[in-house]
């Protein structure tokens, strides 16, 4: 590839080349969002090693963009010797032909095939052909999330995300890896601080322009960006820029983004609760900044589990929820259409456009969601049965945190701190402001903080 000179120092661009993308279509559930396990595939399988003798074994074998003569006898062997080979458009270009076997393309989406799938070929040699490392944002994941681990055997190539970062000199503690392929890019803007290294897995060809952009709207766009195009084959190439002075041209479809954060020295957004209240869009309707952070403190975010912001308003809670983690989950209930618009932009500004937004009014709203395991009611605490509601649906473990600001959700939360326990503040904040020529502390509403965890 040729490029135009850089707009920074070599210095600044380390290493040559390197590239990602799995077209095997396993990334990708329902929604084109990345397929993350659900309750009834979680760790039932932990500690479980795959055999040969595991009920409805499959092999998943990984592929690098050196094709067939990068992988290892044994990896060969396992490909040649199957009945049946199932693997995406270009991993299927990469494969020998085989007389006899069997290969078919996965179906688009995959989700909702994968079952019937996979019992069409129960009892049969089954071997998955996928990209790179199957279990980096692959369909190995997806695999043993359905299957269980013990039913699951991976022989993994070396990523591209392994050779990113050895073009790169980067060592694997100090990078963060970010996947927009079946994504929304915003995605990106969560992860992103002065300094952070990211290594972004793109969809296609015209990714790192969209994340370019979007780093330059953001404030970033004096970051280092290095995009690897197909990487570990005899097309391998790069392309080094600044963000704002990405071009327009498209890069190869199989590639992978390297930045290195670099701010214009603008508000930093961190992932702890509490980001000013001025980054949101909003209508009055928002938990403020301080308070939010005494909302998450109590919430407790834990990666991988699910929380409802019942009453989201602008969804400032349900947002820090997600941003806190790429695996935090959240839902947010909201019954004004102008406030459903409203999270959906303010998910997508701040880097979680993933964010389930349910429109209605609790608790009907709620019924038919996956259980959680942290609720936030920042209103319509005193709606009959939403409480309760709330709380029989909360896993064990769960914390439900609840606000009131009026005389009347105040004794209700006094009812409730008295029936049940846990804990029962009040939160005021003030802030100094001009009187006059002087300055004078300028009190908010008060408002009255009832949280308690769910027993086993």
């Amino acid at each position: 590839m040729t490029n135009a000179p850089p707009a920074a120092s070599a210095g600044d661009f380390p290493g040559p080349a390197g590239a990602t993308r799995s077209d095997d279509g396993s990334r990708l559930a329902t929604d084109g969002q990345l397929a993350e396990p659900g309750p009834e595939h979680r760790p039932d399988s932990v500690g479980k090693p795959a055999t040969a003798e595991s009920p409805h074994f499959v092999t998943v074998v990984g592929i690098g963009a050196d094709g067939w003569a990068g992988l290892s006898a044994a990896n060969r062997n396992a490909i040649q010797t199957a009945e049946i080979v199932l693997a995406g458009h270009r991993q299927q270009t990469l494969l020998p032909d085989q007389p006899g076997q069997e290969r078919r393309r996965w179906p688009t989406p995959l989700l909702p095939s994968l079952d019937a799938l996979l019992g069409e070929y129960a009892g049969r040699d089954v071997v998955v052909v996928a990209a790179g490392d199957p279990l980096e944002s692959g369909v190995g994941s997806t695999l043993v999330a359905t299957l269980g681990a013990e039913r699951v055997r991976v022989l993994p190539a070396l990523s591209p995300v392994a050779l990113a970062r050895a073009r790169m000199g980067w060592a694997a503690e100090t990078v963060e890896t970010v996947t927009v392929d079946g994504r929304d890019a915003h995605g990106v803007l969560a992860a992103l601080a002065p300094g952070v290294r990211l290594i972004v897995l793109s969809a296609d060809g015209e990714t790192p322009r969209i994340v370019a952009g979007l780093l330059t709207a953001a404030g970033y766009g004096a970051s280092p960006v290095t995009v690897f195009s197909d990487l570990g084959s005899d097309r391998e190439s790069l392309a080094s820029y600044r963000a704002r002075d990405w071009p327009s041209t498209r890069m190869p479809a199989l590639n992978l983004i390297c930045l290195l954060g670099e701010s214009d020295g603008r508000t930093v957004l961190p992932r702890v609760g509490g980001l000013p209240d001025e980054i949101f869009e909003h209508d009055g309707q928002l938990t403020c900044r301080d308070v939010r952070a005494a909302v998450l403190a109590r919430l407790i975010p834990v990666p991988g589990q699910l929380l409802w912001d019942v009453g989201a308003g602008a969804g400032s809670v349900a947002i820090e929820w997600a941003r806190t983690n790429p695996r935090c989950r959240a839902v947010a209930v909201e019954k004004e259409y102008s406030q459903v618009e409203r999270i959906r932009r303010n998910a997508t500004a701040l880097g979680v456009p993933s964010l389930e937004v349910v429109r209605g009014a609790a608790p009907h709203a709620l019924t038919g969601l996956p259980r959680p395991d942290a609720v936030f009611v920042g209103g319509g605490a005193t709606v009959p049965g939403l409480l309760d509601s709330c709380w029989d649906a909360l896993n064990p473990g769960g914390r439900l945190v609840v606000h009131g600001v009026t005389l009347e959700t105040e004794a209700l939360l006094l009812q409730q701190f008295q029936e049940r326990g846990g804990e029962l503040i009040r939160l005021s904040v003030d802030r100094a402001e001009p009187v006059g020529a002087f300055t004078g502390w300028n009190p908010s509403r008060p408002v009255v903080q009832w949280s308690i965890t769910k027993g086993s």
